[in-house]
């Protein structure tokens, strides 16, 4: 791609330059194809196991003017150049499961993937945000092959738990109605309710690990059951069979 390094304004973009066309076909695929990953993800845990963690997905692509924004706060000259190369959650997908530990088994299944690759990742559940904000960050590299070869693309993914995916969203319409000053009495009660939804997903998280090992145990119980009922039966057809040859005799 030509001109990376030319400085771009907000009427550029709205404008719908071949440029920034191109850069946003590579940021729309990797994250189509990253969400398809996840659905299949989601059809494997509800066809094999039963039991699926991810409750729902949500993408998004940032605005030009939020992109903008965030380049001049972090002090970038506006170029494409430095939007692809600082700005890391231009896509961006969010993945909201059931339980905590269905987060880090999330996490891990990405970092096992042979054709990912995480390059930043940040534990906001076990060391939430001031704010009192819980989330599992990571930023990953999404392969994306066009008619002229493949590119690395940035995708930002967010894992979190459907209480604070409830939180995380009443802060931020609190934020924005404030317009990101939000009173310090607001603030204070915002952390509070922060830390009694974290008991409370791990209160939650607990009775979920205790009801899967009990359904475990169960059908371990069935499966066991249904050998002894076997085993019965083929005895069954054994002496049978025993007396049927002493009939003959």
């Amino acid at each position: 791609m030509k001109n990376r390094g030319v400085i771009i304004n907000l009427d550029d973009i709205k404008n719908g330059t071949a440029e920034f066309k191109k850069i946003m076909l590579m940021y729309k695929s990797a994250l189509k194809k990253f969400e398809t990953r996840v659905n299949i993800y989601s059809d494997e845990f509800q066809t094999l196991y039963k039991y699926n963690p991810i409750e729902h997905i949500k993408t998004r692509i940032k605005t030009p003017e939020s992109i903008i924004k965030k380049m001049q706060r972090k002090g970038l000259d506006v170029t494409y150049n430095n939007m692809v190369n600082y700005i890391n959650d231009v896509a961006g997908i969010r993945i909201v499961c059931s339980f905590i530990p269905d987060i880090y088994r999330m996490v891990e299944m990405f970092e096992k993937s042979t054709d990912l690759k995480v390059i930043e990742t940040k534990d906001y559940i076990k060391h939430p945000k001031p704010t009192g904000y819980s989330s599992y960050h990571l930023i990953v590299l999404v392969p994306v092959n066009f008619s002229n070869g493949s590119v690395d693309v940035k995708v930002e993914i967010q894992i979190r738990t459907i209480a604070q995916d409830f939180w995380a969203s009443l802060e931020h319409k609190i934020k924005y109605k404030y317009e990101n000053e939000v009173p310090k009495n607001i603030s204070k009660e915002l952390v509070s309710c922060a830390h009694m939804i974290n008991q409370v997903d791990v209160k939650m998280s607990k009775l979920g690990e205790a009801t899967m090992q009990q359904l475990t145990n169960n059908t371990e119980k069935i499966k066991d059951g249904d050998k002894v009922k076997l085993i019965e039966k083929f005895e069954k057809v054994l002496l049978m069979n025993q007396g049927s040859k002493k009939e003959n005799h």
